[in-house]
């Protein structure tokens, strides 16, 4: 009898580039992705910070470099990755979230959030696509969005717009580059504990709230994204495109 053989996690061969790894949600991403045996881009406006990084990875055996990297400066970061690539994974984890009441909204706030989690995101996108499709190679492209792509949060409506904007791109993206066996995905979190939710965990009312949706009972952590990387940069997820993986604990399940 000859049995299926599962698809395999390793990355072995494969160049990815994490922008936003220095700290968080893709500093998690680049270690996972270096385990599996992918050489890690990682790219962030803290260049001596990424460097220690890359310092200590060099120290673990695995192989990585560091990059400047604003992804607000399209022209700049398209140039990059051209210079740089071609790249055959893509995380993307550079974000930013500055919540209010949507009546309080400020419109420098507005533009602010937009100009990373949206616009950053669909360009930074866009230039790791045309030089795959330059190179005649496939790949798999993952921005970080989140479960408030998927609905709505206290406070959030500009978080959420920009969220709800990256899985509508992803989806079109998904479309034009299948052709080109280019997969486009996000990995949609809860609360993850990082600097970015701190002010969250910090108010009592806030954290009660967290925590009563959430129905695995906890916020998350980073390493519970870092599995998910993996699968989608690897050769396992090989047929999953144009869609979101929720790792929310529940919180969207109602």
């Amino acid at each position: 009898m000859e049995f299926p053989k599962t698809p395999s996690f390793d990355l072995s061969g494969k160049r990815a580039l994490i922008a936003g790894s220095s700290s968080g949600i893709g500093l998690a991403g680049a270690v996972a992705l270096a385990e599996h045996g992918a050489e890690v881009v990682l790219a962030a406006r803290r260049v001596d910070r990424l460097n220690d990084i890359v310092n200590e990875m060099h120290a673990r055996g695995w192989s990585a470099r560091a990059i400047e990297m604003d992804v607000t400066d399209v022209t700049a970061t398209a140039r990059s990755v051209a210079a740089e690539g071609p790249f055959d994974i893509l995380l993307n984890s550079a974000g930013l979230a500055r919540h209010t009441k949507a009546v309080d909204t400020a419109p420098e706030d507005f533009d602010a959030v937009m100009d990373i989690n949206l616009r950053g995101a669909y360009f930074l996108t866009q230039a790791v696509a045309k030089g795959l499709i330059e190179a005649g190679r496939a790949g798999s492209l993952i921005n970080i969005s989140s479960q408030m792509g998927h609905v709505g949060g206290l406070d959030r409506a500009v978080y959420c717009a920009s969220k709800f904007a990256v899985e509508g791109f992803t989806k079109a993206m998904a479309l034009e580059f299948g052709a080109h066996k280019i997969r486009v995905n996000t990995i949609c979190p809860t609360f993850i504990l990082t600097d970015l939710t701190r002010p969250t965990f910090e108010d009592p009312e806030r954290r009660a709230w967290v925590l009563d949706k959430i129905k695995l009972g906890r916020a998350g952590e980073v390493e519970d994204l870092m599995g998910a990387v993996v699968y989608l940069a690897s050769d396992a997820s090989s047929l999953v495109t144009g869609t979101s993986m929720l790792v929310d604990g529940g919180w969207t399940a109602d």
